[in-house]
């Protein structure tokens, strides 16, 4: 019975007992300043060297484009001819990028023949030994025959099997055979997703604000001004803003790398 009122007693003594922490202030300037320098060097560990307030994550994006705009050429090679999307937009889809087709150099009446290969140092002959039948070099036009014949009236050429005549790629035009293109647009569409967010599939920020339709979007053309929400850019605007002119880079093949912000 002793034994069963002590452990019933122990029991209640632990239950009713209160506990508090004990605050023992200790005022002393150097010991204040070692905690606070301690509690400073810990804060600035964790913010500045391992920023621990920050978290990094990873980001899926996603760009589209398309291209609009027709053209038409005149010339002696091609005579008449309308030219849409499907014509100057090459490959229809890109990486993260679009081409778009500004200049073409036309070679009519090519056949698979033999013809002199064009005037290169490699190329060069002065009689059939210079040349090797069967040889093919990357940066020529064809496979040697290994004849060595007439290109012109002062100069004489290794012979090759290929599309005759063959392309001169040097003899470029003054225009752009397609200088339209400088009122062609292209729309974008750019959207970003980020996989640790909570509500990923809510979150997604797109380049298209939510108030902008389709109706919108029929009309209107970006201008930093009057419409700088508009996702639809004309190409000359596109090649000014690079600090370039649109009519001098058609000529020739030019690559404009553009950011975009969300």
């Amino acid at each position: 019975m002793c034994q069963d009122r002590g452990c019933c007693h122990s029991c209640l003594h632990y239950v009713l007992d209160y506990e508090t922490p004990k605050t023992l202030v200790i005022q002393s300037k150097a010991v204040g300043f070692v905690f606070r320098f301690t509690q400073l060097l810990v804060i600035l560990y964790v913010c500045v060297v391992q920023k621990g307030y920050q978290e990094t994550d990873s980001v899926i994006s996603t760009v589209t484009t398309k291209v609009k705009g027709f053209a038409y050429s005149n010339t002696s090679d091609l005579e008449h001819r309308f030219w849409d999307v499907a014509d100057y937009v090459i490959p229809p889809q890109g990486d993260h990028s679009f081409f778009v087709l500004t200049n073409i150099i036309v070679t009519p009446n090519q056949t698979q023949s033999r013809c002199p290969e064009l005037p290169t140092p490699s190329s060069i002959c002065t009689a059939d030994c210079d040349c090797t039948e069967g040889h093919s070099d990357p940066r020529s036009n064809g496979i040697q025959t290994g004849l060595c014949v007439n290109y012109s009236d002062t100069q004489q050429t290794c012979e090759v099997l290929s599309w005759c005549p063959l392309e001169i790629d040097t003899n470029l035009p003054k225009h752009a055979m397609l200088a339209a293109a400088e009122n062609f647009t292209v729309l974008i569409k750019n959207s970003v997703t980020y996989p640790k967010e909570v509500h990923a599939l809510t979150t997604i920020l797109r380049n298209i604000m939510p108030q902008i339709n389709s109706s919108y979007l029929r009309r209107c053309e970006f201008n930093r001004i009057t419409d700088p929400d508009c996702p639809i850019f004309r190409l000359k605007h596109i090649v000014s803003e690079a600090g370039e002119d649109f009519q001098s880079m058609a000529v020739k093949i030019y690559t404009i790398n553009t950011k975009s912000h969300i």
